[in-house]
């Protein structure tokens, strides 16, 4: 996952930053950590070197060192824009019920130029496809319709969801924390209205049974308790409505934070929770909705249907 950068308001401090980034990039982690120490020592309350250096501590092996660092981000800053509470569970363990709003909304503001490129384009992201694939099965199955009055599209990004399933839903609500990601939607055409809100949070804002297909593509990657999103899902679908999803997932039990900072459910922690927030399973595959590191991502793809 890529860095974050909030300046410290330094030009020679973040000079040094950058300097350290370089070298960073190029494989000298000791080089790297002596720059984010000069950057710090001229500013020190410069939050994106503090967490470089902790990043670089844990490449190194210094977890005392990474802890320390990343508790100084959390100690600089009221609110976790860089993703320390991450790398602090990663470390230390514990429980994270979500990833911070502050972090996710960073993350893709800064993100949301190069989204499409380099989430299609580099990591062979599909799973707005695989969603559609998946949703097109289930009507097959059940002999509905492939035809939605409103669909919901939790996480909506630049609108690869909308795009995908464009054919067959008349009218679309996309709900992203991001501005800069509602911009680019917006400027896509295909949305009725767009929110910019947490998942749970959107869905809120909604009728009961005011929907029939609910989308969240790449969203549960970012929530480790999925309760209140699966009561909120089932809320505002009508009878029989869809809910659609991709989860990254893992052979053990129950959520796992991965080496990539993103929240991996197990098949049956998913099962139970849709079966607790009144869900039947329609439709259940595994597969890679993309690469990393050249190699695929576990990944699950769900189709429930409304009791």
């Amino acid at each position: 996952m890529a860095h974050m950068f909030i300046s410290s308001g330094e030009m020679i401090a973040d000079r040094r930053f950058d300097y350290g980034r370089d070298l960073e990039l190029r494989g000298d982690l000791a080089g790297a950590a002596d720059l984010f120490m000069q950057a710090i020592e001229l500013a020190p309350d410069f939050a994106s070197a503090w967490f470089a250096l902790g990043d670089v501590r844990e490449r190194q092996g210094d977890k005392t060192g990474a802890i320390d660092a990343f508790r100084r981000v959390k100690a600089l800053k009221s609110v976790d824009f860089l993703g320390a509470d991450l790398r602090l569970l990663r470390l230390t363990g514990g429980r994270l019920a979500a990833m911070s709003r502050h972090y996710v909304t960073m993350l893709y503001d800064q993100y949301a130029l190069k989204f499409e490129n380099s989430l299609v384009g580099e990591l062979g992201y599909r799973g707005p496809a695989l969603l559609f694939d998946a949703v097109t099965r289930t009507c097959e199955t059940t002999k509905r319709p492939m035809r939605f009055h409103r669909a919901i599209d939790l996480g909506c990004g630049t609108g690869l969801a909308a795009k995908a399933f464009e054919s067959c839903a008349e009218e679309f609500i996309g709900i992203d924390l991001s501005a800069e990601m509602i911009k680019r939607a917006q400027a896509t055409g295909l949305y009725e209205t767009l929110e910019t809100a947490d998942a749970v949070e959107g869905l809120r804002h909604h009728p009961d049974t005011s929907a029939d297909l609910v989308l969240a593509a790449d969203v549960m990657i970012y929530i480790h308790e999925l309760a209140p999103l699966f009561r909120e899902a089932a809320r505002v679908l009508r009878p029989g409505g869809l809910f659609a999803f991709t989860a990254e997932t893992h052979d053990g039990d129950g959520v796992v934070l991965g080496a990539s900072l993103r929240f991996a459910q197990s098949e049956a922690h998913l099962r139970g929770l849709l079966q607790e927030a009144s869900f039947g399973i329609t439709h259940i595959d595994n597969a890679s909705i993309r690469t990393e590191r050249k190699a695929p991502v576990p990944s699950l793809v769900m189709v429930a249907s409304k009791s």
